[in-house]
């Protein structure tokens, strides 16, 4: 009697959808080299901004004594026509140094000279959303801090994703679905939603913590610190981890999506089911077809599952082994070759 086929169920768009999502979400988890050192500078960076803001008040203080900063409390609460003190958390800082090379304007002639004192000044801003930029653009917000430092917060609620900038890179960024991402990622952090129902606002928790009273009118271009160039590095220095710690950010989403690209070209191609859960296999990850089949969510074979899972694991830079490590699972061979 001829043995009856094992009925192989068809691909459609939904399943390949719901495999891609399994398989990312495997990725997401990988001990890779961009995620380690993306996973290194978070560590590293409340303690980093702890110690810089403990610099940052030192020199706000330098400038701004605080009797003369209760004085001007006092000032302000006795008299209604007197608002010269408010709480801040972005400064411009600069110290004097000499001009390398002589400035000169759009003709050509000579403004300031080689020699003649000039300030470096750079905008330092502690709170969440502050930018991580340096230069003419130092003063804008940037959101991308935050959606990197809260990324597992972010990733947990339904409706946001930290990831979306970095998806989106190329695209629009006024596009409807990358706005309405973000709007919610704002919303969830707190960032630009003081009045918001959110009572687990991440954006005030963190705010909170590098504040400090300042004599000056409302917008902290209208003070300027002082202070030394030794100083001011340590702050740059701080500036740039943050910038680093976001490119970390971006560089581990990107290694991800560059093989998810692999990946999706590859379930396009596949016809049946089995194909693209044997893919999943052979990247290490348990899928059963019933799996996909119950959860909600054409054409030839290009790509072989095992010879594509073989491309995909040749372009991870996986995490490697230390020298003590190596040794100790050594130890753990011979003694079970031992027992």
């Amino acid at each position: 009697m001829e043995q009856t086929k094992k009925h192989r169920i068809r691909l459609n768009q939904e399943y390949r959808n719901k495999i891609a999502k399994r398989i990312e979400l495997g990725l997401d988890q990988e001990n890779t080299i961009e995620k380690e050192k993306y996973l290194q500078l978070r560590e590293q960076m409340k303690p980093l901004q702890d110690k810089t803001w403990e610099l940052m008040y030192k020199i706000g203080r330098e400038n701004y004594p605080q009797e003369d900063v209760d004085m001007a409390w006092h000032l302000q609460k006795k008299y209604d026509n007197v608002n010269t003190i408010a709480p801040d958390s972005c400064f411009h800082v600069a110290y004097m140094d000499t001009r390398k090379e002589d400035k000169t304007n759009y003709n050509g002639d000579i403004v300031e000279k080689k020699g003649s004192p000039m300030q470096v000044e750079e905008h330092f801003d502690f709170k969440i959303d502050g930018s991580i930029n340096t230069g003419s653009n130092s003063g804008s917000s940037d959101n991308a801090f935050g959606y990197a430092y809260f990324r597992d917060e972010l990733k947990a609620q339904p409706d946001c994703n930290p990831d979306i900038n970095i998806l989106m890179k190329d695209k629009d960024s006024n596009n409807p679905y990358q706005r309405k991402i973000t709007e919610a990622n704002d919303k969830y952090l707190g960032i630009g939603h003081t009045h918001s129902s959110n009572h687990t606002s991440y954006q005030k928790e963190w705010d909170k913590d590098y504040s400090m009273d300042l004599i000056g009118r409302e917008y902290c271009r209208d003070r300027q610190l002082m202070t030394t160039k030794e100083n001011y590095e340590k702050l740059l220095f701080w500036k740039n981890q943050k910038a680093q710690f976001v490119i970390a950010h971006e560089n581990w989403v990107e290694s991800i999506q560059n093989q998810m690209s692999e990946i999706k070209l590859g379930l396009k191609g596949y016809k049946y089911l089995d194909e693209a859960i044997e893919l999943a296999s052979e990247l290490g990850l348990t899928i059963q077809d019933s799996e996909i089949i119950r959860t909600d969510s054409m054409g030839l074979t290009i790509f072989n599952p095992k010879n594509l899972a073989e491309r995909i694991k040749g372009m991870k830079n996986k995490k490697k082994e230390t020298r003590e490590e190596k040794i100790a699972i050594a130890r753990a061979m011979q003694s079970q070759a031992v027992n």
